[in-house]
């Protein structure tokens, strides 16, 4: 029970009450939004470790009944009462470990989402829109903002690309798993013999960053102005309004022809890059700390597939947790997706605890 008595807990128990006391003394502003923030972080682990100390002060009193056998009927109730409480504090302990870990420090950031046609033509085009559509969906459910940044349409309907901010509370944290290559086996409309075709689209999801998190100095940027074209730019390709950047020291480029003035073509795309260049160092932190990286599902590398949709069988696996449901259209709805993500981030919850508890041996 070394977990409930440690240092961490105790201090994390002070400084919930200090919060307490704080917000209840009338303050306003920036700085009771910040102080509800972190309280709003600490009350589930604070409620989980006093109903913790609750458990264990009871077994202590029923063990000192036993211990005293004074009253058989006494005795009896306490083995019973032990006996069911004994589940309980197991219960508690894992709960509380699981909240114990280390959080990642983007969990509660905006999202950047880019959905690319990979391998299968047109179809792959059509999967990327049913993809996007799914997560456009999902949003709808959380209740997250989603906000179209660029999109180059295919002819056929779908996207042969799609980038969208999607605002919302817990949306990195609940999406983060998504980058991969996803793939979908099933008969094209136009497949006269009604083969079944393979094709793949790519997803990436990335924490948006502040300008405080990645600083971009002016001499990196190449910024090339051009006039909109292709479907979406005939209202505005008159003007040279959209914008291409490129990051000099990493050859990263973005390219952003969706509105019609090239100051709010030119803020979209630092947007873009600015996410693109935080995950980036994000990752090659995680690279370096290579222990650690066990404890993740998947790389996150676009090229690792991660996920096929099986329409032929209504079926969808996840390849790293070896999971597969036969929900896909509950799941392209956006309605059963949470089913996949949650046990995504409970495969990953249980990998990090098994590392920590490594690390602890």
């Amino acid at each position: 029970m070394s977990v409930i008595n440690s240092d961490k807990i105790a201090q994390m128990l002070a400084r919930f009450s200090a919060l307490e006391a704080e917000m209840a003394s009338g303050m306003d502003g920036d700085a009771y939004v910040q102080l509800a923030k972190e309280y709003k972080e600490l009350e589930p682990v604070v409620k989980t470790s006093r109903e913790m100390i609750a458990a264990l002060e009871e077994q202590t009193s029923l063990n000192e009944m036993l211990a005293a056998g004074e009253d058989d009927e006494l005795v009896e109730m306490a083995r019973t009462d032990l006996k069911e409480l004994g589940p309980r504090i197991e219960e508690l302990e894992n709960q509380l470990k699981v909240q114990l870990l280390p959080k990642d420090a983007a969990d509660d950031r905006n999202v950047i989402l880019e959905v690319r046609a990979g391998t299968g033509g047109d179809e792959a085009a059509l999967f990327a829109g049913d993809l996007f559509r799914m997560y456009q969906r999902y949003a709808a459910i959380k209740g997250w903002k989603v906000e179209i940044m660029s999109e180059n349409e295919a002819g056929v309907g779908g996207y042969k690309e799609i980038t969208a901010n999607i605002a919302g509370t817990g949306a990195y944290a609940l999406l983060k798993f998504e980058s991969g290559v996803h793939r979908v086996q099933r008969v094209p409309e136009t497949e006269a013999q009604g083969r079944i075709h393979t094709s793949a689209a790519t997803v990436a999801v990335l924490p948006e960053a502040e300008e405080v998190d990645v600083e971009i100095e002016d001499k990196d940027l190449r910024i090339d102005v051009f006039r909109a074209s292709g479907p979406g730019g005939q209202s505005v390709n008159t003007t040279d309004s959209a914008v291409r950047i490129t990051h000099l020291p990493t050859g990263l480029i973005v390219i952003q022809q969706d509105e019609k003035s090239q100051h709010k073509n030119r803020a979209k795309a630092l947007k873009v890059l600015r996410a693109r260049l935080f995950e980036a160092e994000r990752q090659r932190l995680d690279d370096e700390r290579s222990a650690e990286r066990r404890g993740q599902v998947g790389s996150g590398d676009r090229s690792e597939r991660i996920r096929t949709y099986n329409y032929p069988q209504g079926r969808v696996s996840d390849h790293r947790i070896n999971l597969t449901l036969y929900k896909l259209d509950q799941i392209i709805q956006g309605e059963a997706l949470d089913e996949l993500i949650e046990a995504l981030i409970t495969e990953h919850q249980a990998a990090l605890l098994s590392a920590s508890q490594e690390g602890a041996a």
